[in-house]
C-alpha cells in the first residue's frame, strides 16, 4: 500500500462495479479510508442490492484497508446527504469526493419518454449536485477538499443519448463553476471523460453482436472493439492523482482518459467572430455567413433519403 492519501477519507459513488470499484480500490491502496456507495441497481437504474458495495468493502479490508458501505441513492437530496454523513459518522472527516454513479436509458430523442429523460438527469446531474453540496459545506469549513466528477465524451454529442449527453455536458459546466466557488477555500474540482469497458458501455447487445461477429468472421467496428478491451482500472490513477496534494494547482479542468492516454480539454473559446456596429440584418447575414462563420462547417448528420 502507498501513503499518498494516508489519513484521508474518500467517498466514491457508484463504487460497486467498474470504474468506481477500481477508484475505491486504488484510493484504499494509497491509504485513504473509503465510503463505497452503490445502490446496486441495474444499468438502467432499476432495482437495488447491497452485495456490490459490500463486496468492494470486503476486498479493501482483505488487503488491510478501511472501508464502509453505503447504499443510498444519489438521485435524491436525502441520499446525497446520507452518503456524506456516512463518511463523517464512520471516519470523522471527509477529504475526497468522487462522483461516479450513473445509469443509461438510451433512446432516439423522438422516442424518449419524459421518465427516461428524468431518470438519467437525476442520477448523473442531480447526483453530482446532491453529493457535492453537502461535501462542500464540510470542505469550506476545513478549507480543503478534492472533488473529481465523471463526465463523458458522449457530452460532445452521441446518437441515441440525448439524456445522457445533456447530463454529462452539464457536469462539465458544473465542474468549472464549483471550481470557482470553492477554489478560494483550498478545494479543487475537476472532471474526467472516461472510456472503458463497463456494464454501461459493453452492453448485452454489444456483447451479442461481437459474439456473432466472431463466429461468422465478420469484423466489428474498431470503436466497439476498443471499448470492450479497455480496462476500467486504467481510469483510476488519474482520478487518485487529482485527489492528492500534488494536484493542488489543478482546478476546473477536464481530462479524457482512455487506456494509457490522458488528454486535457481546453476551455471553450470562440474560433471565429464577425462584428459590426449595431444589429446584423438577415440580408447581411445571408451574404456574410457562408463566407465567414459558416464556411467549412460540416453537418455531422446530413439528411438521408427515405428508406423505400
Amino acid at each position: 500500500m502507498g501513503d499518498r492519501l494516508k489519513g484521508r477519507v474518500a467517498v466514491v459513488t457508484g463504487a460497486g462495479r467498474g470504474i468506481g470499484k477500481e477508484e475505491s480500490l486504488l484510493l484504499a491502496e494509497e491509504g485513504a479510508k473509503v465510503v463505497v456507495n452503490d445502490l446496486g441497481g441495474a444499468p438502467d437504474g432499476s432495482g437495488e442490492a447491497k452485495a456490490p458495495a459490500d463486496e468492494v468493502v470486503d476486498e479493501i479490508k482483505s488487503k488491510g484497508g478501511e472501508a464502509v458501505a453505503n447504499y443510498d441513492n444519489v438521485a435524491t437530496t436525502e441520499g446525497g446527504e446520507n452518503i456524506i454523513k456516512t463518511a463523517i459518522d464512520s471516519f470523522g472527516r471527509l477529504d475526497i469526493l468522487v462522483n461516479n454513479a450513473g445509469i443509461l436509458r438510451d433512446r432516439m430523442v423522438f422516442n424518449m419518454s419524459p421518465e427516461e429523460w428524468d431518470a438519467v438527469i437525476k442520477v448523473h446531474l442531480y447526483g453530482h449536485f446532491n453529493c457535492t453540496r453537502p461535501a462542500c459545506v464540510v470542505f469550506r469549513q476545513q478549507r480543503s477538499g478534492r472533488i473529481i466528477n465523471t463526465s463523458s465524451e458522449a457530452g460532445l454529442g452521441n446518437m441515441g443519448q440525448a439524456n445522457y449527453s445533456a447530463a454529462k455536458e452539464g457536469i462539465v459546466g458544473f465542474t468549472r463553476t464549483v471550481a470557482r466557488d470553492m477554489g478560494r477555500y483550498g478545494v479543487t474540482c475537476n472532471a474526467i471523460r472516461p472510456i472503458a469497458g463497463t456494464r454501461l458501455t459493453v452492453t448485452p447487445e454489444l456483447q451479442a453482436a461481437m459474439d456473432r461477429a466472431r463466429s461468422s468472421g465478420v469484423a466489428m467496428p474498431i470503436e466497439a472493439m476498443d471499448i470492450a478491451s479497455l480496462d476500467p482500472g486504467d481510469i483510476a490513477p488519474i482520478v487518485i492523482y487529482l485527489a492528492t496534494d500534488e494536484a493542488a494547482g489543478i482546478n476546473g479542468c477536464i481530462f479524457a482518459v482512455k487506456g494509457g492516454q490522458i488528454s486535457l480539454y481546453p476551455e471553450p473559446v470562440p474560433v471565429k467572430t464577425i462584428f459590426k456596429t449595431g444589429r446584423w440584418t438577415l440580408d447581411e447575414l445571408s451574404d456574410i455567413m457562408p463566407r465567414t462563420l459558416g464556411k467549412d462547417l460540416i453537418n455531422p448528420s446530413p439528411p438521408q433519403p427515405p428508406k423505400e
